[in-house]
């Protein structure tokens, strides 16, 4: 078969050929094409359609986890809204009302950061004075038109992904309404007896002035100082232990001024050593006496320069809580005179340090949770149980670190302060130093200002884990936040499985949920207090109160908590009673965990989002959250402990999580490596599409890899994917609906066709089903690569181009590739969005207006046919063996096309031998004839290991070239009309004549 140019007086056969015909171009031109498709979808409002067409049906809801609007888009979002858009596109073409509103977080840190930095320190003014509220509604305005203008470039970032959403009615945090829920939110922990402000050490950030929550910090290598301290034992009941020191080792040397207690463990077998060798210019002297854990002693010593020491007894741990110490920094400026006791505490362990824990309730939890267990005990003892304030919000010692006041932890800048270095040398002048040394470790820093935190003791707003939360009536025992939420991660479907894990071990050990911030851009903890003197605060549970606040919010923001006159308004008759207004704001965390309760739940402005029923509450709706794997300490967690404490279950029932994405190398991508990769600029050069291909061809649950290489073969795989849609839509232009055969009549190759079909959507549909891309594109992938372009496709291109207009067969192979064409368009419009669309206006112009608004193809299970494909399996294997017979003669330059060859089949199995008596392996291995032979074949034969009993001879066709097929049979010139062809190809050529068509 050819359309190569024919001799002048020759007939131009090429006319008469079914040869592929399509404005479907083979050069994709994404860049150009996508945006034509997005206005098109735009014109026709996808959207819109989508929810008639889906309307009753049952709901599955993708929850957009709120990107942060502050600057351009980056691969990381392009991936996560790539993956949202499948869930949803997918979800919808399973049968599912799968809406998506997008949504964004506006208020917080980073935003107001910029502001004062972008307006205020740059120009060289003054930031605002909170305390103006004039001055601090004017700075929110500025805030919010910031965030605004960030929400509406990536609003237009992420349409360009051709993601399919709401976006004229997004969601955000800082609209009225948003605000306003978000306050009834916080009041509802009010209501429940679960918020309550509190004196708890919290992680500070120095340079942002604010506390942080486990969530908005990371970890980072970190080097800081080591010391060994002596704390002298006073107490009398332990005359043995007299001259005696207990050793304690810490890494923050700063947090000693605020040392009230050394913690023990009962479980750690302990001893009392003296010192009997060491330089004279040392800080551990001959002599010393030391109480320390057995299994570290000889650690200890060698980080003290000690020559020689020995064990004078054993000191049992049960009789450790009796022994008292005095404070190493005893006497400096008039402090420090308090007695410092031993506490039993289950966190202390010998792995490293002394055995020995030493306590600054007010620097961190572990410390502040056995001083509060101990502190009635304390008490009785004549020990004060008050925790100091060592550290201000600046980093700096305070008036109750006596001797070390003005003395900065960390600077402004996030620098190392002096502090260390005050506190050693005081130390030193006091002999209680023992050794010093230096760590590098793991420790907190800020995920915004990627500088180190402190951990302080500050009044803040917290919300309790472990309290009954109350109901209508009384509080009902062992109903905790913190139990509320395992019950609700276990019936919770987590993708992949080790989210679960990894999100319950986070609760079951995590602290109670701080939620206030120091800082003016947010939503503030709209309650009214009354203190009670001992830092706790009285909360007004006022349902009036309450009720004028959020109806003000919903009409003005939350700018009017901080207008002139905000605490009578919102009193009202109460405004004489001693109610005292809060201006913290709330951790975006909480504001971002709230949006469930402004989205899911209010029809009025999302009514697309009515009427959801889930099937924890009897439903058969769905909910999904979908984000990157470290919101199990964000989104997911905030969202989590937000609706279990206001609702008692969690606010979704499937939580999907995907990786980082790094470089090729598996690299973190760096601005200062220069081994990013922009979605913008791929975009441009390559178009939408190759990124969501690559994206789906990923294993999103690990970290996924991008660069150059990784998407020039993401190009060539989409390459071949819309070669084989462009030959499907090129035969099918010849294609008239008329000329359909049912499926009961059509030959064996398209009933294996119809089978591996079958095959294929059942692994499509549960992917799917299951959110396994990667899955989709592989099948699909090797699908059309191997089973219909190298093989079907390849077969039948002869009986397609060359059979006669009223050929049975040729029919027939058009109503498969149809059925193909069809499925394969919309299993892959998920995943290639734009290109389907595209194919799909050419394959369809009179059907559908997108292809998105089809369902997967149903039923075609029903051609599943394993016998058949089994008998298929041994025909292939023979054409395997063929197929390499073939490329050996041609190596060897003995043939050119096969249709020059004529091989001959060894066959040594009956079985095998009578499975090829009905198949034309002519038409199967695409040769001019064949023959198959029973039993040996000679020793030159052509075999393959991994076919055992076939040997194959090629032989060259006899016969003459067909000038249509260019086939090579001895029947060429049988016809006398058409002497120069086949009789198949003279019998095309009369009815082709018949239709006006002349060569």
């Amino acid at each position: 078969m050819t359309n190569k140019p024919q001799k002048s007086d020759a007939p131009d056969y090429a006319k008469t050929l079914y040869l592929p015909q399509t404005d479907f171009p083979m050069r994709a031109g994404l860049p150009q094409r996508e945006p034509e498709i997005l206005a098109r979808w735009n014109d026709i409002d996808l959207y819109g359609q989508l929810r008639k067409r889906a309307k009753g049906r049952p709901k599955f809801v993708l929850h957009d986890g709120p990107p942060y609007a502050n600057g351009s888009i980056h691969i990381g979002h392009a991936l996560n809204k790539i993956l949202k858009d499948v869930v949803t596109r997918s979800q919808q073409m399973l049968g599912h009302d799968s809406n998506y509103v997008p949504g964004w977080d506006c208020h917080g840190l980073p935003i107001e950061w910029k502001i004062e930095e972008e307006n205020y320190r740059s120009k060289g003014k003054a930031k605002p004075n909170f305390k103006d509220s004039a001055a601090m509604v004017a700075f929110r305005k500025e805030c919010r038109a910031y965030a605004e203008k960030w929400l509406n470039v990536q609003r237009e970032e992420f349409k360009r992904l051709g993601i399919i959403g709401d976006w004229d009615h997004p969601y955000a945090t800082m609209t009225y309404p948003a605000e306003a829920q978000i306050a009834r939110e916080l009041m509802k922990f009010a209501a429940n007896g679960t918020l309550y402000r509190g004196s708890k050490p919290v992680m500070w950030s120095v340079v942002e002035k604010t506390a942080l929550a486990e969530a908005e910090v990371e970890y980072e290598d970190h080097t800081s100082d080591t010391v060994w301290v002596k704390f002298p034992v006073t107490s009398p009941a332990h005359g043995a232990l007299a001259q005696a020191s207990v050793v304690i080792w810490t890494t923050t040397p700063w947090t000693l001024p605020g040392n009230r207690a050394i913690s023990f463990s009962n479980r750690i077998a302990y001893g009392l050593y003296k010192v009997t060798d060491a330089p004279a210019d040392n800080w551990a002297k001959t002599g010393d006496l030391l109480i320390l854990a057995d299994n570290l002693a000889a650690e200890v010593f060698k980080q003290a320069r000690v020559a020689a020491y020995e064990k004078v007894r054993d000191v049992p741990a049960d009789t450790m809580d009796a022994i008292e110490c005095a404070h190493p920094l005893k006497g400096l400026s008039g402090g420090y005179e308090f007695t410092v006791p031993l506490l039993d505490g289950d966190h202390v362990t010998d792995d490293t340090g002394t055995g020995f824990v030493h306590t600054a309730p007010g620097h961190g939890r572990e410390d502040f949770d056995i001083w509060t267990h101990n502190a009635r005990d304390l008490e009785t003892r004549g020990v004060s149980s008050a925790i100091p304030y060592t550290v201000d919000e600046n980093g700096a010692l305070t008036a109750q670190a006596p001797g070390f006041e003005g003395k900065r932890v960390i600077d402004d800048k996030g620098n190392k302060g002096d502090a260390n270095e005050a506190v050693i040398k005081a130390l030193i002048e006091r002999g209680m130093l023992l050794a010093r040394g230096r760590l590098k470790h793991q420790y907190p820093h800020s995920w915004r200002s990627k500088k180190p935190v402190i951990f302080r003791n500050t009044p803040q707003w917290f919300i309790a884990m472990d309290k009954d939360i109350a109901g209508r009536g009384q509080a009902k025992s062992g109903d905790t936040l913190r139990a509320r939420a395992l019950q609700a991660i276990s019936v919770t479907q987590w993708v992949p499985p080790a989210g679960e894990r990894r999100i319950t071990g986070m609760i079951t050990g995590r602290p109670d949920w701080v939620i206030s911030r120091q800082r003016a851009w947010g939503v503030p903890i709209a309650v009214f207090v009354r203190e009670k003197g001992d830092g706790s605060a009285e909360i007004l549970i006022d349902a009036a109160v309450n009720k004028r606040i959020t109806d003000a919010f919903e009409t003005e923001g939350a700018d009017a908590w901080y207008t002139e006159g905000a605490r009578e308004r919102f009193l009202g008759p109460r405004a004489g009673e001693d109610w005292s207004k809060v201006d913290d704001i709330l951790d975006v965390w909480f504001d971002s965990g709230s949006t469930h309760a402004f989205v899911l739940e209010d029809p009025v402005h999302f009514p697309g989002l009515a009427g959801i029923k889930r099937k924890v509450d009897g439903g058969k709706d769905t909910v999904m959250y979908l984000e990157g794997s470290d919101q199990h300490r964000g989104w997911f967690h905030s969202s989590l402990l937000e609706s279990c404490g206001t609702r008692g279950r969690a606010p979704y029932d499937v939580v999907l999580t995907h990786g980082f994405t790094l470089d090729e190398n598996g690299r973190k991508m760096s601005k200062s490596l220069g081994n990013t990769v922009e979605p913008q600029k791929v975009i441009a050069q390559s178009g939408a599409d190759i990124l969501r291909l690559w994206v789906c061809a990923t294993d999103y649950a690990d970290d996924q890899r991008i660069g150059p290489e990784i998407l020039k073969n993401t190009v060539e795989t989409y390459r071949k994917l819309r070669n084989t849609i462009r030959w499907m839509l090129g035969t099918l232009h010849h294609f008239k609906r008329d000329d359909e055969v049912t499926f009961s009549d059509v030959p064996e190759l398209e009933r294996l066709m119809l089978h591996q079909l079958a095959v294929q959507s059942a692994v499509v549909r549960k992917a799917y089903a299951d959110f396994d891309y990667k899955t989709v594109v592989a099948s699909l992938a090797a699908f059309m690569n191997t089973e219909l372009s190298a093989f079907y496709f390849d077969i039948r291109k002869d009986t397609l181009y060359c059979d006669p207009p009223s050929s049975a067969a040729r029919k027939a192979a058009l109503t498969i590739i149809d059925l193909l064409c069809d499925a394969i368009l919309k299993w892959l419009a998920p995943v290639l969005s734009f290109t389907t669309e595209e194919a799909w206006r050419q394959y369809r112009p009179d059907a559908e207006p997108s292809v998105h608004l089809t369902l997967f193809p149903e039923s075609i299970e029903i051609f599943r046919d394993d016998a058949l494909a089994a008998k298929w399996e041994t025909i292939r294997a023979v054409r395997s063996v063929v197929t390499g017979a073939l490329e050996r003669e041609r190596a060897a330059k003995r043939i050119g096309s096969s249709l020059e060859a004529s091989p001959i089949v060894y066959v040594a199995d009956r079985a095998m031998l009578a499975t090829l008596f009905d198949v034309d392996l002519a038409e199967v291995c695409i040769t001019s004839n064949y023959e198959v032979r029973e039993g040996d074949a000679p020793a030159d034969a052509f075999r393959l290991p991994n076919v055992p009993g076939v040997a194959v001879v090629v032989e060259k066709a006899a016969g003459t070239k067909c000038a249509r097929s260019w086939k090579i049979l001895p029947t060429v010139g049988d016809d006398k009309e058409y002497p120069d062809v086949s009789p198949r190809d003279a019998q095309a050529l009369r009815e082709w004549k018949a239709l006006g068509v002349t060569v």
